[in-house]
């Protein structure tokens, strides 16, 4: 299976972040669901992620990766610069995460809420879950 991009349905930044991924991703590696759909909680609940979690998680080979560790394995498969990014694996977990964590909880604030969801375009479609 692919591997699966959870991410906030509600969230103007997580939605960006979504189109980010998608233009840098040109074979399709990702797939991508929202995780207040009906198939995202049955994924959360398959692959036993806490139950708290509100932002992003990658499903791939039967593991789920949260927070920065999620974000940076995303970026490691993208075209571009971006796989240079996992070079912040060496900075501490915890450390990567008490940032992760500021910013996420600040996303709605800074960014917004959204009360509808995005739709994808016709070649996007088969991306979402």
């Amino acid at each position: 299976m692919a591997p699966i991009v959870l991410f906030d349905g509600e969230c103007h930044f997580c939605d960006k972040s979504v189109q980010f991924i998608i233009t840098r991703d040109p074979t399709g590696y990702f797939k991508f669901a929202s995780l207040q759909s009906n198939i995202g909680r049955q994924l959360l609940n398959q692959y036993n992620v806490p139950q708290d979690i509100d932002s992003l998680v990658l499903l791939d080979n039967n593991t789920y990766y949260l927070k920065s560790t999620a974000a940076l394995r995303i970026c490691s498969k993208l075209t571009g610069g971006w796989k240079f990014a996992s070079v912040c694996f060496i900075i501490p977990k915890r450390i990567r995460d008490i940032c992760y964590d500021s910013f996420a909880k600040n996303r709605y604030q800074w960014f917004g809420k959204k009360h509808e969801c995005m739709l994808p375009t016709k070649k996007q479609r088969g991306r979402f879950l």
